[in-house]
């Protein structure tokens, strides 16, 4: 089982950590869909690495918070920790890096979109967390974690639709509107699945889908999120 070469190599550049063991980096990338389809060995899917770097995630989120917000009781900071390392707060730090575009996925789970899942990516986000961490050990794992989730600035306890709008107001886009537009509503009335665009300024900057509304707007929005940020060299 071997990612392309070149990808693997590129995904490197852009984390800025080169590893060791590079079948480390091909396993975290792996979805069980893809090792299903090849008929490989179960423990070779990004599952087990997912649940190394969660513990590794909740760890160090739980220390930078502890830090952050000295007069924060216990109940505080689980509920800010349980916010930022969410699945759409950890979708936005995937996007941010790109790696839905270097995710092993099945035909089907391609097909159906699968690089952009909000789920998979934080999946895999998390799978690469412990990737590092077997690799490179503590630091290289906390220096990772600092870089794409506390420097990210996804912050603890908003959701996506009001940091993008933060954002806006902060880049003196007061007078740009956030328009979420339905574009497409798709399958039977119990399994609909509605995608949205996020429009701002007359501009689409995100689109998402998801099985109701306010799901594929929140999508939108952190799509719309990465790319205000990327404009701004973040």
């Amino acid at each position: 089982m071997n990612a392309d070469k070149e990808a693997v190599s590129r995904l490197q550049e852009v984390i800025g950590y080169r590893f060791k063991d590079p079948h480390l980096l091909t396993e975290a990338l792996s979805h069980t869909s893809y090792t299903n389809e090849r008929k490989l060995n179960k423990t070779k899917s990004y599952q087990r690495l997912e649940f190394l770097g969660d513990a590794v995630l909740e760890l160090f989120s739980s220390k930078y918070l502890y830090d952050l917000y000295p007069d924060h009781k216990e109940g505080e900071l689980t509920k800010e920790r349980a916010s930022m390392v969410c699945e759409q707060s950890l979708a936005v730090c995937a996007r941010h890096i790109d790696l839905g575009d270097y995710i092993l996925l099945g035909v089907g789970e391609s097909m159906s979109g699968g690089n952009d899942k909000p789920s998979i990516l934080s999946d895999v986000f998390e799978a690469l967390i412990g990737a590092i961490f077997i690799d490179g050990g503590y630091e290289e794992a906390q220096r990772f974690i600092e870089v794409n989730v506390f420097n990210l600035g996804i912050r603890a306890g908003l959701d996506m639709k009001t940091m993008l709008q933060e954002m806006v107001q902060a880049s003196g886009g007061n007078d740009e509107e956030i328009v979420y537009e339905l574009v497409q509503t798709e399958g039977p009335e119990h399994m609909r699945t509605f995608t949205v665009s996020a429009m701002i300024g007359g501009t689409e900057y995100g689109r998402g889908s998801g099985r109701s509304k306010k799901e594929a707007e929140m999508q939108a929005a952190s799509q719309a999120i990465v790319r205000l940020k990327k404009q701004k060299g973040e």
